[in-house]
């Protein structure tokens, strides 16, 4: 902490999970640090539930996350790179639930997340300049949209594109009213097509609330596909689902029927590539970012 009158400092560690980045605050909470559009941000906090390893509280550029499968991931390397953390299974708690992150000898990470579930299926929306757009409301831990027929290709160069037709679904959808369970807002649009990998199962491509998208193949999205899929019947218990993100990362997947809920997991790397202090200057205008009025 910097003794002059009005600064202090915030210990972040950086990581990525499949090329999505997560900023862990290890020091200097509570107050948040300014947003970015592509970084997740992983509030570190002390759990309630003794039981846990770790509390956190995800947020983004634009509000707080419920759950974020790549940020735990990222969360557990850097916990393990503080020397908090040994290898094994590990309790989370999270803003929507408890959930178990194991650090596996070959420096994986799996997350056993919350139960997941399709909330409403095939449902139609009117997309100006689009036309009319099916997709299915799941629950991986945040809301999602999920897109199987669209016509657009799957690609990193066509993010633009991509970004904007995502963008426009999730504003018709919020337009007719469409919610998830208790009037959920569903702020993730996630759209499906063939891998470019041999040994993937399908290619996504996922807009976060923030109109960022995520460079992982984002673990609470998959989560939601791979609920979906079991409830269809075209992914057994136990077996391995491979979701191919927009950047080429992998995450590995399976889900688990328990007392009649779906227990989906998924399995991924993060690497610690920043240990570093942000310096907040109460004289600095900018301080904690520009806000829009």
């Amino acid at each position: 902490m910097n003794e002059r009158a009005g600064v202090r400092s915030l210990r972040v560690i950086d990581s990525h999970t499949g090329g999505e980045p997560t900023r862990v605050i290890v020091e200097g909470g509570p107050d948040l640090p300014r947003g970015s559009d592509p970084v997740v941000g992983a509030l570190l906090c002390p759990p309630s539930d003794p039981s846990c390893t770790a509390g956190v509280i995800f947020f983004n550029n634009v509000g707080y996350l419920g759950m974020c499968g790549h940020g735990t991931i990222g969360l557990v390397a850097t916990l393990s790179y503080l020397d908090r953390l040994a290898p094994g299974p590990h309790r989370i708690e999270t803003p929507v639930g408890v959930v178990t992150a194991e650090l596996h000898p070959s420096g994986e990470i799996s997350v056993a997340n919350v139960p997941s579930y399709r909330h409403r299926r095939d449902v139609t929306v009117e997309v100006p300049g689009f036309g009319r757009v099916t997709g299915d409301v799941a629950w991986g831990g945040n809301w999602f949209f999920l897109v199987n027929d669209h016509g657009q290709e799957l690609r990193l160069s066509c993010v633009e594109p991509l970004t904007r037709f995502a963008w426009c679904i999730r504003q018709a959808l919020a337009r007719e009213g469409v919610t998830g369970r208790d009037n959920g807002e569903i702020d993730h649009v996630e759209l499906f097509g063939p891998p470019e990998s041999a040994d993937a199962d399908s290619r996504n491509f996922v807009l976060c609330p923030g109109r960022a998208y995520d460079r992982s193949p984002c673990g609470t999205g998959t989560s939601a596909k791979m609920a979906c899929l079991y409830e269809d019947g075209k992914l057994a218990e136990g077996r391995i689902w491979r979701q191919e993100g927009i950047v080429g990362s992998i995450f590995e997947g399976w889900v688990q029927r328990i007392g009649g809920l779906i227990y989906p997991t998924i399995r991924g790397t993060a690497f610690v590539n920043s240990d570093a202090a942000f310096i907040l200057d109460e004289r600095d205008p900018f301080c904690w970012g520009i806000r829009s009025s």
